[in-house]
């Protein structure tokens, strides 16, 4: 094969290879029909689990995640039991330093080898990029990025009604319009790192009924914010004052929910400020300043799309599809300007967009899904379709920056299905005796955080998405099996947990259980879970378990709005892979960074496992 001069790599995050060979049959897809009928269109086998960060991290490094290090998006230490976010930590080595970011991504990228060979990368938002790495080129952080209160997600309502609580990752502000129609608010920020106290910024809400808007006066930037009713802001930028010599920068936008009977008000989370983040998001440091004066402001949080607004019933799916098309918007125009000007190496940007609509939207294609219940679809049920669609014109627009000397690739990190129904992994634990609870507590007692185990008596449990962990003595903080009997108790686990049934519905719910020396190998591998959960279709780990509930049912009903998902058995949620060229199908994630390092005439990076496609 002919070197290429360049490689040109379009993410579509979760596009399910079905919905896609459906969508071509009938000629709705005509720009990844072309690339189709030039090269070639696979399913691509993802990584155990089958999640966004452990699938790209596998993409762009060519490891598995017992070499990149990344399983879940939940880690546990094994001293205290707690989660803790698994894509980067901070450190502060002594009071006289500043705290830094630590990306806790392993491995060598395919940019940093292509890098060492004197070839330059564009790479935009890839998972796990936070903070980013330094290598010949421009790199913008992807999932990963959090928002100024530390969270991967914290929004804020403000409203005047009286049944006001907190939802999912979520402050709320009751606010009282006085006489004159103002509302005198904050805008919540981070914690101050030296009180702990909760730094604010006033806000002054003028209520205009009769226009359908209000205006947000602030010292912000500006200062005078229109916000119309039924509407997305624009950005406000905002200043924290840590200190006498400290501030914090940040924006903000909002949705207005509501003016009367009660007056409602969205503010999506805090957002680094392009151009004078809080820690780095962009390689070089001021590129993600020298591309908001080329594109106009854009997110930086990894998790972009505020589907937890949705989830919290903050605003109707309508809202949210438009946010989510003008992200979609947002990142075209990023990919565009850096298209038009990349002459030579290897160019990356994700669209992360149809992953979180068909988390949100999935339950629309199911009329007997059980979030259903609760919201009908009302014409929303072609949304995915329709989006795929959109995703299709922007492959197209990217097609024109290829030559007879591009390979061109459109790749989604895994597929998607349904979430009906959540297995309380804990709960299974403690039915089948390896779980126990304190005395006087029992399932349904409300405890996450696996706050009621009794670790004198537990041998395993479970939290993140689907992993499972031993209660190893010396490794666990209250361990109490031997190294020598983990083996067995793994095996008893597996043995008894594959196969269940859900006896409520009459189906199967967990199709296989693997123990990590099966599917993974590489340094990291004593990281790993010690047991990773594969479900069936229309199963998943419950939302409970993820942060160590056990509730009292051991099956329950999905009733949420994320009513999609893909952590089942990865088996069953292949991704979707076309190139340009012809290559060679049924590949795995571990063959893309080589495949593209050969298609640019560098040799694979030593510690890479898999093989390049093309023949």
């Amino acid at each position: 094969m002919a070197v290429k001069r360049k490689v040109i790599v379009i993410g579509l995050d979760g596009l399910e290879p079905t919905i896609v060979s459906a969508l071509l049959a009938r000629g709705d897809l005509p720009n990844l029909s072309r690339i189709a009928s030039q090269g070639g269109f696979s399913c691509v086998r993802t990584t155990v689990p089958a999640q966004t960060p452990v699938a790209w991290s596998t993409f762009a490094t060519g490891l598995n995640p017992g070499g990149h290090g990344i399983f879940d998006f939940i880690r546990r230490n094994p001293k205290t039991y707690l989660p803790d976010l698994a894509l980067n930590r901070y450190e502060q080595k002594n009071t006289f330093l500043p705290p830094r970011a630590v990306n806790l991504r392993g491995g060598t990228a395919v940019w940093q080898v292509l890098s060492d060979a004197g070839v330059p990368s564009t790479v935009l938002r890839c998972p796990c990029t936070y903070p980013p790495d330094s290598f010949r080129g421009r790199m913008l952080s992807g999932m990963g990025v959090p928002d100024l209160r530390g969270g991967l997600g914290t929004s804020t309502f403000y409203s005047s009604a009286d049944d006001l609580k907190d939802g999912e990752s979520e402050q709320t502000v009751k606010v009282t319009p006085d006489s004159n129609g103002t509302v005198s608010t904050h805008v919540v920020g981070p914690r101050n790192p030296r009180s702990g106290a909760t730094l604010e910024i006033p806000l002054t809400i003028r209520l205009d009924p009769s226009q359908g808007r209000i205006v947000v006066m602030s010292d912000g930037d500006p200062k005078a914010l229109e916000v119309r009713l039924g509407h997305w802001s624009d950005w406000l930028k905002v200043r924290f004052k840590a200190g006498p010599l400290q501030s914090v920068r940040g924006m903000v936008r909002f949705h207005l929910v509501e003016l009367t009977p009660a007056f409602k008000l969205y503010a999506s989370p805090l957002n680094f400020d392009t151009n004078a983040p809080l820690f780095p998001i962009s390689s070089p440091g001021n590129y993600a300043h020298d591309l908001t004066a080329k594109i106009g402001q854009f997110y930086t949080t990894g998790m972009v799309e505020d589907h937890t607004g949705l989830s919290n019933g903050r605003f109707d799916e309508l809202a949210y599809l438009d946010q989510c098309n003008q992200v979609l918007r947002e990142r075209e125009r990023m990919m565009t300007f850096e298209l038009e000007r990349h002459r030579e190496g290897f160019f990356f940007c994700l669209f992360d967009t149809p992953d979180r609509i068909q988390h949100m939207f999935w339950r629309f294609r199911e009329p007997e899904h059980p979030a259903n219940r609760f919201s009908p679809a009302n014409g929303l049920e072609r949304v995915i379709e329709d989006h795929y669609r959109d995703c299709d014109g922007i492959v197209g627009r990217a097609m024109e920056a290829a030559d007879d000397k591009t390979l061109f690739v459109v790749l989604s990190d895994h597929g998607f299905g349904s979430f009906q129904r959540g297995l309380n992994l804990n709960t299974w634990l403690h039915q089948n005796g390896f779980l126990a609870l304190k005395k006087r507590s029992e399932p349904g007692d409300d405890g996450e955080l696996l706050k009621h185990v009794d670790w004198s008596r537990t041998t395993a449990y479970a939290l993140g998405l689907g992993s499972i962990y031993v209660n190893v003595k010396g490794r666990e903080g209250e361990g109490i099996v031997e190294e020598t009997e983990s083996a067995a108790v793994k095996a008893s686990i597996a043995g008894r947990l594959t196969g269940l049934v859900d006896r409520e519905r009459g189906d199967l719910a967990v199709r296989s259980v693997s123990v990590r020396e099966q599917i993974y190998r590489g340094n990291c591998l004593l990281d790993a879970p010690d047991l990773v959960v594969g479900f069936a279709p229309g199963y998943r780990v419950s939302w409970a378990t993820a942060l160590g509930g056990v509730p009292r049912s051991l099956f329950e009903d999905n009733v949420k709005k994320w009513s999609g998902d893909h952590i089942i058995d990865s088996q069953l949620v292949p991704g979707a892979l076309f190139m340009s060229d012809k290559f060679r199908p049924g590949g795995h994630l571990t063959d893309l960074a080589p495949t593209i390092l050969s298609a640019l005439g560098v040799p694979k990076g030593p510690d890479m496992e898999g093989e390049a496609l093309l023949i």
